[in-house]
């Protein structure tokens, strides 16, 4: 009797291969969708702050204010001493002219510069300078140096000849003469009383003059040829020149 001999198949069934991919079709599924999911949370997920930018933000925020404060305090103390130095000079202004006030002699001009000064040689003059020159712009306001009384005042050096110009002197009592010279305008005549600080003429550049000026000379007598330092006179009466 012979005998039957079963080979076994190494194939897979059919069934068995189809079980297989399924299975492993849905592996890479959720292998695949847990990425997405991932990445999906990855995107959505909020951006975590970053606490040293932050501090830098601060501090450099902290500190442009200060700076502020600062320049803000500085500007704040440059102002009051500014306002404090305004104060003190126009109470020294206010003090001087009281006290100029007191005195009993002024400079003819308020606003000047020295120029040619008494005693001068030079070819402008036949004989030394006799006065004290004054270098203000044509038109400013000659005042009465002292109180008086006109006793010269017109074209031709008033009498004291042409090289002056227009010219005023005024008798102040006790031998003592002032005179004003060069003039562009004569504001009194003769035999008027005039009291310091009163205006009596405007500046010019008339007569043997180089340049505007007021020529001012303190004369001992009302004519040519007695004049006397007029600085140092003004001077020994408390005027600074």
């Amino acid at each position: 009797m012979s005998k039957r001999v079963t080979f076994q198949s190494r194939r897979p069934s059919v069934s068995r291969v189809r079980g297989a991919v399924v299975a492993a079709g849905l592996g890479t599924s959720m292998v695949l969708g847990a990425g997405a999911a991932f990445a999906a949370g990855t995107a959505d997920a909020p951006r975590a702050s970053n606490p040293v930018a932050t501090t830098t933000a601060d501090s450099v925020a902290q500190q442009a204010a200060a700076q502020g404060k600062a320049a803000k305090h500085k500007a704040e103390e440059a102002k009051k001493k500014a306002d404090a130095a305004k104060k003190k000079a126009a109470a020294k202004k206010k003090a001087a002219a009281k006290r100029a006030a007191k005195l009993p002699w002024e400079t003819p001009v308020s606003k000047y510069e020295l120029s040619a000064s008494f005693g001068n040689d030079g070819s402008r003059w036949a004989h030394k300078h006799s006065g004290q020159d004054f270098a203000v712009p044509i038109g400013t306001k000659v005042d009465a140096a002292h109180s008086g009384t006109i006793v010269k005042a017109g074209p031709n050096g008033g009498g004291d000849g042409p090289a002056y110009g227009n010219a005023i002197v005024i008798s102040h009592g006790n031998g003592t003469y002032s005179q004003y010279a060069h003039l562009s305008k004569i504001d009194v005549h003769i035999g008027q009383h005039v009291k310091k600080g009163e205006k009596i003429a405007l500046s010019g550049n008339t007569g043997n003059s180089s340049g505007p000026h007021l020529h001012f000379e303190i004369r001992t007598t009302p004519n040519y040829g007695s004049a006397v330092n007029p600085v140092n006179f003004l001077h020994k009466h408390g005027i600074n020149v």
